[in-house]
């Protein structure tokens, strides 16, 4: 069973698959800077879910004996003080300020640079209790892979050497989304219309039934 997006063709497949093919993809991965750590985005609103994604390609990577490191966005938003400046729903904050993309770059994108010492924090904030985490660095060893996974990363040039997106069409995720976040919304109508993630993306996952989700290959 196939379908398309644009002049994508999808391809029916399930989830255990996917992980297990992209897995498969991430042994061969060559680095684009020639360092040892390939760096992976799994990008998507949070309705669609990319890290459970993430997790599933973690899982496949470690029975194939290659370590690897899930590390969420979220898990990088600036503190409640910031974010919420202009109040809980600015449209324009959550899509250009929400994410320390700076700490992102310090902290999980500089230590996997040619040279670079491994080192990488997986958390910065907790945005639950507002509160730096804490966290201790985790030493990813040379050819770990680096599986990002969140909304919008693929518009703020980060090294990815592999870039995933799991696609909602707009119906999709508006009915997956929690109605108390309906207002971000029109934040994924404009990175689809600025970034293009779906036509940009290495490979495309469409997750519209999540029992049945479709990829590009």
């Amino acid at each position: 069973m196939s379908a398309h997006h644009g002049r994508v063709r999808l391809e029916a497949i399930t989830w255990d698959r996917l992980g297990d093919l992209l897995a498969e993809r991430l042994l061969e991965l060559k680095t684009a800077d020639g360092g040892p750590w390939p760096r992976v985005a799994l990008d998507g609103a949070p309705a669609a879910r990319p890290g459970d994604l993430a997790e599933r390609v973690a899982e496949a990577l470690r029975i194939r004996g290659r370590p690897s490191l899930a590390v969420g966005a979220e898990g990088f938003l600036r503190p409640a003080s910031v974010r919420l400046e202009y109040g809980h729903q600015d449209l324009e904050s959550y899509y250009g300020g929400w994410y320390d993309t700076g700490a992102l770059w310090r902290e999980v994108f500089g230590p996997l640079e040619p040279g670079g010492s491994g080192r990488v924090l997986p958390d910065l904030w907790d945005p639950v209790t507002d509160r730096a985490t804490r966290s201790p660095y985790v030493q990813l060893p040379p050819s770990g892979v680096l599986l990002l996974h969140g909304p919008l990363l693929l518009r703020h040039w980060f090294p990815f050497d592999l870039s995933v997106h799991v696609l909602l069409s707009p119906g999709a995720l508006r009915r997956r989304t929690a109605e108390a976040e309906h207002w971000t919304l029109p934040a994924f109508e404009r990175y689809a219309r600025e970034a293009d993630p779906a036509g940009t993306a290495d490979v495309l996952v469409r997750a519209d039934d999540p029992r049945h989700p479709a990829w590009s290959g």
